[in-house]
């Protein structure tokens, strides 16, 4: 539509003979049509509204992003239109927040979550030949997607600084941590030498402390090599179940001692998949002992596998005290540990490990009452598939 077509035809109205008026009119109904298909079409939420905050124009993505029938929008007020937002707290309670540009980025938990870029554009509001109220355009946009990716950017740019550190770490610590680990086997050897007993005992229990404390940094050192070291997994056939087992009787020990019952629901067709056999075993060996440190008082440790056609699920359960909510956002991050002895490295080797074979983790959990970490790796026969129309056939 020109800039301006409607105002002249409103001045000219009067002048206007009816075959002529007629065929204006047919050609507005068209370009309204057309302008409401575009709106409707957009994937952006937008909305109108006049200097009063009454809803003149809602379309379908209004809906689908802040939920509501748009249908029935036009003629209220903004508020009451849309109750999931506090429309005066994002203008920032100012009377002119209409006539100014306004930009926000809200979350939203209803009907989905979704993260949202909220701006306003002020437009002047034609009421016949002259200008009337000032209103406001208010545009929505899904930006959930594009969080997501800048959240994964930044992820992966701090896994590449802890790696460089990492490396820096293993060289500085590891050969003098070596160097201390012989002098105290040197040490060893010369107590016996020394004629008091109580004496003898007293520096034999120091460097066995020494040599301890030694052991366990330098198993902190390699621990986080793994976990931040790319490296390829050397995939081959591995029977999933059979892994499950093996890693489970390693643990036997540990188990027993806890008064933990394990119990295993494996399907009848037991699946194998193209894994990192010793990547895969540290995988579960990690999440089977995070679940049965846990459990304290004794408890039931559940594995479970299923398999269904885009990828094997492997849940472990426990009935140990859940996560709190404050730490479950902390949970993959390298150091976050709430248990006194631990590195806060296991769920980060974990989650490397699955993203290496091009898997997911989930969690669930229940404070109080347990946790269930799933994990889905994709089964070796999927293959990505290109849908097209061709001469009436689907290809692939």
């Amino acid at each position: 539509m020109k800039s301006g077509f409607l105002e002249q035809l409103l001045r000219r109205i009067d002048r206007i003979d009816p075959d002529s008026l007629q065929t204006h009119f047919l050609r507005l109904a068209r370009e309204k049509g057309l302008l409401e298909t575009i709106l409707q079409s957009i994937r952006e939420g937008l909305v109108v509204v006049d200097g009063d905050g009454t809803v003149s124009y809602a379309n379908e993505a209004v809906g689908r992003l802040l939920g509501g029938d748009v249908e029935q929008m036009a003629g209220r007020n903004l508020q009451e239109a849309l109750p999931t937002l506090d429309w005066e707290g994002l203008m920032g309670l100012d009377p002119e927040a209409w006539t100014q540009m306004v930009n926000r980025e809200i979350e939203v938990t209803y009907p989905d979550h979704r993260f949202l870029e909220f701006y306003v554009v002020p437009l002047q509001v034609v009421q016949g030949a002259e200008e009337g109220t000032e209103g406001a355009l208010i545009f929505l946009r899904d930006v959930t997607s594009e969080r997501a990716r800048q959240e994964s950017t930044v992820e992966s740019k701090r896994l590449e600084a802890i790696t460089l550190l990492a490396a820096g770490v293993a060289h500085e610590i590891g050969n003098p941590l070596n160097s201390l680990n012989i002098h105290l086997q040197i040490m060893e050897r010369e107590l016996v030498d020394i004629q008091d007993q109580d004496l003898q005992d007293s520096l034999r229990e120091l460097v066995e402390v020494s040599s301890s404390e030694i052991k366990r940094l330098d198993q902190i050192i390699h621990s986080f090599l793994r976990a931040l070291r790319p490296s390829q997994p050397q995939r081959e056939d591995v029977e999933v179940c059979e892994l499950l087992e093996e890693t489970l009787r390693g643990m036997r020990r540990e188990i027993e001692d806890r008064g933990i019952w394990v119990e295993t629901e494996f399907p009848d067709e037991k699946p194998t998949l193209q894994l990192d056999k010793g990547q895969m075993h540290q995988a579960f060996y990690n999440i089977l002992r995070n679940g049965v440190q846990a459990m304290t008082q004794g408890g039931i440790m559940t594995v479970r596998v299923d398999v269904s056609e885009p990828a094997v699920a492997i849940a472990f359960t426990d009935t140990g005290t859940g996560i709190d909510a404050e730490d479950l956002g902390a949970v993959f991050d390298p150091y976050h540990t709430t248990k006194e002895e631990g590195t806060g490295l296991g769920l980060m080797i974990v989650q490397r490990i699955l993203q290496d074979h091009g898997g997911q983790i989930e969690l669930e959990t229940r404070p109080g009452q347990g946790t269930t970490v799933t994990l889905l790796l994709p089964r070796g026969d999927q293959r990505i598939r290109l849908l097209g129309h061709q001469d009436g056939e689907t290809v692939s």
